[in-house]
């Protein structure tokens, strides 16, 4: 059987209120601590961030686009542990202070008995990695795709139906590579506040 994840709860000061197991957690929407780690670079005087592409086999969100990598906060670590998710989930082995924080930042995602209330600590690794420098952890992650900085921007606030798109997904072990063109459906769907907020910091890091 496996063993449930315990997380801390907080209120809506980031004060730490107690604990619970993340069944609980996302049921009850108590707010409770997240890692989230963006990967972004200036090309050619264009800024990109990449995105992951859920597995199909997860639970929440399967085959959406999503934070470059992600996870939840146990109670007993401290932000910094975060740092495994980039390893375990695209296979980069970086250390804490290979990242720039971005800041803790406020976001509710709720899809139906899911009722998603995190801090998200938030930290951009700037630095253009080759598609076959990623090794995923396939049952979490299914691939990697870039996109412009300013398209995403547009996409979220309407400006644009969709947007494109270049990566690769694991299909029977092997990379394929695509370039495609992606609508806003596409993405998990983090509240736009969140995404703008994050968008705006990584664009201001990149251009220092």
């Amino acid at each position: 059987m496996k063993e449930k994840e315990i997380l801390s709860i907080f209120n809506d000061r980031y004060e730490r209120i107690g604990r619970a197991d993340r069944e609980e957690i996302h049921s009850k929407g108590y707010w409770h601590e997240t890692f989230h780690c963006w990967i972004a670079f200036r090309d050619q005087g264009r800024d990109m961030v990449y995105f992951q592409l859920r597995s199909m086999g997860k639970r929440d969100f399967p085959g959406l686009l999503d934070i470059t990598a992600a996870g939840h906060l146990l109670d007993h670590e401290a932000v910094s542990d975060g740092i495994r998710e980039v390893y375990e989930e695209l296979g980069l082995a970086l250390t804490f202070e290979d990242l720039h924080p971005l800041g803790a930042l406020k976001e509710e995602l709720i899809d139906g008995p899911l009722i998603d209330r995190e801090w998200s600590n938030v930290f951009l690794l700037e630095q253009h990695i080759p598609f076959e420098a990623f090794h995923l952890q396939e049952e979490e992650v299914a691939g990697i795709f870039a996109a412009g900085l300013d398209d995403v921007e547009s996409l979220i606030k309407g400006g644009k139906d969709s947007i494109p798109v270049d990566g690769f997904r694991i299909q029977k072990g092997k990379k394929e590579y695509i370039s495609s063109k992606v609508a806003w459906e596409a993405f998990v769907p983090h509240e736009s506040t969140y995404m703008l907020q994050v968008i705006d910091r990584i664009r201001d890091r990149l251009r220092e």
